[in-house]
């Protein structure tokens, strides 16, 4: 039985209470079980009771009681306890616990995935660096978080657009084109301009894709390797993300903003809803009507769009093209950019954190030989994506990076993520699987198969019962990840599971002690919880965007 089916029948068991006249309540669209903090206090557990009391006028215990009755009569429910104030305690019998097992084997890579998410369109914007250098870690910490949030929206049945905002309209673009010119002539890096390896090696490129470039007026050269060097700088961006594992749907670029008249359409709109107003020859929103700290200029004295009105056109642009909600995925250093933000969506006639949701990652720290790592010979003077996936692999970078809260700064330790002990978390989860797929193997050279038997009762021991119960979790927590925005729920569950997959592996046998052992029905069953386990782990590396190895 699955905490979904628990959560059915005791829906059914409130509806036929509350149609015979026992209970007068609304039965809830969504009664939730969670597993217990302790395992002596059984499978699951609910606190309905306690939530109908005020409704129904009775007391929690006297609800928990009528619960507990009709409970006990449902088949697969071994015993029915009520505790404290109205808590419902509920054990499964051993095959209706054991029964999970195959149903995700059937399931496959489908068991997990839910509808919460079904109907809605999430816009996920994420990374979006300046196209004046490789990704920094920062963004390389969004690309692994953004990527994972877009696959587990998915797997709860949402449709998503993943996006990368190219900044390449504004004095950046100046600054990374003078420095090319200037490596281009073997030439310091102007002052506030742009270092590196990695601007030698572009410049170097333009020059032989265009061989007379030097031979131009420097402001003519400058055009040039604005033109040519950052498209390449875009493509190696992309590539970088790609080898990361990382694809959007759409690479957005501001520049089309001003250039497709978008910005104009925004400021027609809001115009239209009464929120624009002229001050001292500058066209501004009233944002400080929506929450801000001050109202916004969106349209300069001069004549020039703010870069604040690019905001507004590129938000209207994405609610234009589908997006139900949009998120945008920012570092730690954009705390102040929310209000004005969440005024902007206000101002559309959207809903705040709603419409529009603003998630802030915090910083990350590279560590090695127990010292900060700070500096990239390819970028000058920050670490890089790249510097991270050399140290470590593709694999480990992208669940060290998601396997923690963004709220909090990370510390990336390059010599644990490179060793193959239990203490690097995605050696110990991969490890799991690859265990599971080992079994799987020697069981099938010694005929243990699936096939021939099934019997979920068999699965007695302490250590099958609690592996059981985490797996069956799993739904749970990949909701609540969705719901909550925080893909590092994930990546601690399959820690969680690997742990128990460990320990049952350690007490119970799939394959025959030995030869002249006869291959029996527990056997068979084992396999099955074993197969499982494996498939949970593979679909939960999938939503982190780690590989699922067969062997290590």
């Amino acid at each position: 039985m699955t905490p979904e089916e628990l959560a059915a029948a005791i829906r059914r068991v409130l509806a036929d209470a509350a149609a015979s006249g026992r209970l007068a309540v609304t039965v809830p669209e969504d009664v939730r079980v969670e597993r217990p903090r302790q395992k002596d206090h059984g499978d699951w557990s609910t606190n309905v009771a306690l939530q109908l009391a005020k409704g129904a006028g009775m007391p929690p215990r006297d609800i928990a009681g009528l619960l507990a009755e009709g409970l006990a009569q449902v088949d697969g429910v071994a015993r029915v306890d009520v505790a404290g104030p109205g808590f419902l305690n509920i054990t499964l019998d051993a095959a209706s616990a054991g029964e999970l097992a195959r149903t995700i084997v059937e399931a496959g890579t489908a068991y997990g995935h839910g509808d919460a998410e079904a109907g809605k369109h999430t816009n996920v914007e994420f990374v979006s660096a300046n196209p004046t250098g490789p990704i920094h870690l920062g963004g390389t910490r969004w690309a692994a978080v953004g990527d994972s949030l877009a696959r587990i929206i998915e797997a709860n049945g949402g449709h998503v657009t993943r996006e990368y905002y190219f900044n390449d309209h504004g004095a950046q673009i100046d600054r990374f084109s003078s420095s090319l010119l200037a490596a281009a002539k073997g030439e310091p890096a102007p002052e506030d301009g742009y270092a590196g390896d990695y601007v030698v090696d572009i410049a170097h490129r333009v020059m032989a894709k265009e061989p007379g470039i030097l031979d131009l007026a420097d402001d003519e050269a400058q055009e040039r390797f604005r033109a040519v060097g950052v498209d390449m700088m875009f493509e190696e961006i992309k590539q970088s993300l790609r080898d990361f594992g990382v694809d959007f749907d759409v690479y957005f670029h501001e520049n089309d903003l001003h250039a497709s008249g978008a910005v104009d359409r925004a400021i027609a709109r809001l115009k239209e809803l009464g929120v624009m107003y002229e001050r001292d020859g500058a066209l501004w929103l009233r944002s400080t009507d929506f929450g801000d700290d001050k109202d916004r200029v969106v349209v300069r004295s001069n004549g020039e769009p703010s870069y604040y009105s690019g905001d507004l056109a590129y938000y209207l642009d994405k609610r234009e093209r589908g997006a139900d909600r949009v998120f945008i995925l920012l570092g730690a250093d954009h705390h102040g950019y929310v209000g004005r933000l969440m005024a902007m969506a206000e101002a559309f006639g959207d809903k705040p954190h709603e419409n529009l949701e603003v998630l802030i990652g915090q910083m990350v720290n590279l560590v090695k030989d127990g010292q900060p790592v700070r500096m990239s010979k390819r970028a000058g003077t920050v670490v890089v994506l790249e510097d991270l996936v050399d140290a470590v692999g593709r694999d480990a970078a992208r669940y060290a990076l998601t396997r923690s809260s963004t709220d909090s700064t990370i510390d990336v330790d390059l010599d644990l993520l490179t060793r193959h002990t239990n203490e690097n978390p995605v050696y110990y989860v991969q490890y799991a699987h690859a265990r599971t797929a080992n079994v799987a193997r020697l069981a099938a050279e010694d005929g243990v198969r699936r096939e021939d038997g099934f019997e979920p009762a068999l699965l007695t021991d302490e250590t099958e019962a609690a592996l059981l119960a985490v797996l069956a979790d799993y739904p749970r927590v990949v909701a609540q990840a969705a719901a909550m925005r925080e893909p590092h729920r994930v990546a601690r569950y399959l820690e969680d599971l690997a742990g128990r997959l460990h320990k049952w592996y350690d007490t119970c046998r799939v394959r025959p002690q030995n030869v002249d052992e006869e291959v029996t029905d527990l056997h068979r069953t084992r396999l099955w919880l074993n197969d499982a386990t494996r498939q949970v782990l593979a679909n939960g590396l999938d939503l982190v965007g780690v590989s699922a190895p067969e062997r290590l």
